[in-house]
């Protein structure tokens, strides 16, 4: 599976990497799943994307910052929070979305990036844009995340959907909901709860049950897992398909369009 991942190949030449976008509420686990594909692709534990505290809730992640695995990169933006001036704006959210944001800006709650910002990118390529748009929920959390946090969840997804970008869910912490899965992860869809889980993160935010990835991160065991590896590159084989499809499908309409 490793081998398959690292040496697939994007279907694009004019794109140099797929580009994938992480978002959540503060705490979900995004900046854990960034440690964890680079510790399955590495082969040993990683740790330098920084993780928000799950005591403090606070978010480490301040700025637009990208991480580079294989031919793939990964963005990591501020955690969504309750109240308009807390956590990261979710009109940055779309703006990185659509490719107008650069890399390591630094995210201001109370003020969004807009063309007035010197830093903004007017013309965004395909280069420049998120080819995949990734949800990250913590399973042990959904009923407890609040409303307006869903609310803005729901508001980057259809922003997402307006300009044909692929959408999944990571539903992370499973092992938190589930004492079967906690002990054999391989047991994870035949897990009723797991299941239970997954249809309330649909319900909430409207993500149709096949877009919906249960994953664990490598958090206190930094012995590698097989079992979680496998369970982790399934879910990245699956975005990797949505992100390329959305890729080749823009690249040729980009062809036709300058013909």
């Amino acid at each position: 599976m490793i081998r398959h991942v690292k040496s697939f190949e994007i279907s694009s030449e004019g794109v140099e990497e797929l580009r994938f976008l992480l978002h959540g509420p503060v705490g979900a686990g995004k900046s854990s799943i960034i440690n964890t594909i680079k510790t399955v692709f590495e082969g040993h534990h990683y740790i330098n994307c920084l993780t928000a505290s799950a005591l403090t809730g606070d978010s480490f992640t301040t700025k637009f910052e990208k991480f580079t695995i294989g031919q793939f990169a990964f963005y990591d933006v501020m955690g969504l929070e309750q109240g308009e001036y807390r956590g990261v704006h979710l009109d940055d959210i779309v703006s990185a979305v659509k490719g107008h944001v650069p890399e390591d800006y630094i995210f201001k709650p109370n003020a969004a990036i807009d063309k007035y910002n010197t830093q903004y990118i007017n013309e965004p390529t395909l280069n420049d844009q998120i080819h995949c748009l990734v949800s990250v929920i913590p399973a042990d959390k959904i009923a407890m995340i609040d409303d307006d946090v869903i609310e803005k969840m729901k508001k980057i997804r259809k922003a997402a959907s307006d300009i044909g970008v692929p959408q999944v869910l990571f539903m992370t912490r499973v092992d938190q909901v589930c004492t079967m899965t906690q002990r054999d992860i391989t047991k994870i869809y035949q897990s009723r709860k797991i299941k239970e889980k997954m249809m309330e993160c649909s319900n909430r935010l409207g993500v149709v049950m096949n877009c919906i990835f249960p994953v664990k991160n490598y958090s206190d065991d930094n012995n590698p897992n097989e079992k979680l590896n496998c369970l982790m590159l399934e879910a990245l084989t699956q975005i990797v398909r949505a992100a390329n499809a959305y890729v080749k499908k823009n690249y040729m309409k980009n062809i036709s369009m300058n013909e």
